[in-house]
């Protein structure tokens, strides 16, 4: 059955919301255990059309049996909302998404490791100048260069941000190619590509297992005496 994985989720998130300990959880004082409504197929249906793709089937199903977007791993799970009649992600990143190029097949693989290592190996250093305004000159030149090289959209087509861990850090869910529907950390803030979120085995993590994880885990700390007591 559609949903299956789900039963009960939505409570378990409510409920949890109640614990004493609730605080604890990573991230929870940014969604506050808040679920929103689920979407209605009818919204899941004008969503597609307007993206242009299906999304990945346990994503999909979880926005219409539990909610579409809040209470979730670390500062919580984007919602999905209709603004003047459009469909958007909202959080903070989630305009890094080009939804112009959501049916895009999400690529392989990122920039040239060769050329950030070239780009990194010249970076300005503020001691070797002189002026201040000629490092901040130099600096701002070499941003651009590495945006463009480490922000390019296509990098991210075919995906979407669903969550933030603050601090720039990022995790994507992929719509399409063949890492449909896996999470990937973003942490080109910190100068490195994107990468697969991996299992013990090895193995990419699918949205399921990336919020029922969470969930468990958030359970755990929820029910433990609090810190504050």
């Amino acid at each position: 059955m559609v949903g299956q994985q789900w039963s009960g989720v939505r409570q378990r998130v409510v409920a949890l919301g109640t614990q004493p300990s609730s605080g604890e959880v990573f991230g929870s004082l940014g969604h506050r255990w808040v679920l929103e409504d689920p979407l209605t197929d009818e919204g899941l249906a004008e969503l597609e059309a307007q993206v242009g793709v299906r999304l990945p089937g346990d994503y999909r199903s979880f926005l219409t049996c539990v909610g579409a977007g809040g209470a979730g791993p670390a500062y919580g799970l984007f919602p999905v909302r209709r603004v003047q009649g459009l469909w958007r992600w909202e959080g903070d990143g989630a305009d890094l998404a080009d939804l112009a190029m959501l049916a895009q097949p999400f690529p392989d693989q990122g920039p040239n490791p060769e050329d950030l290592d070239a780009l990194l190996a010249v970076r300005p250093e503020e001691e070797a100048f002189d002026e201040i305004e000629d490092f901040d000159d130099a600096i701002e030149s070499w941003d651009d260069r590495w945006e463009a090289l480490m922000f390019a959209p296509e990098r991210t087509a075919g995906a979407i941000v669903i969550s933030h861990l603050g601090c720039a850090q990022r995790e994507w869910l992929i719509f399409t190619g063949t890492h449909r529907g896996t999470i990937w950390s973003d942490c080109r803030a910190d100068d490195a590509d994107l990468v697969p979120l991996l299992d013990q085995a090895g193995k990419p993590i699918t949205f399921t297992r990336w919020y029922v994880d969470w969930l468990h885990k958030a359970e755990l700390t929820a029910h433990q005496p609090s810190t504050n007591s």
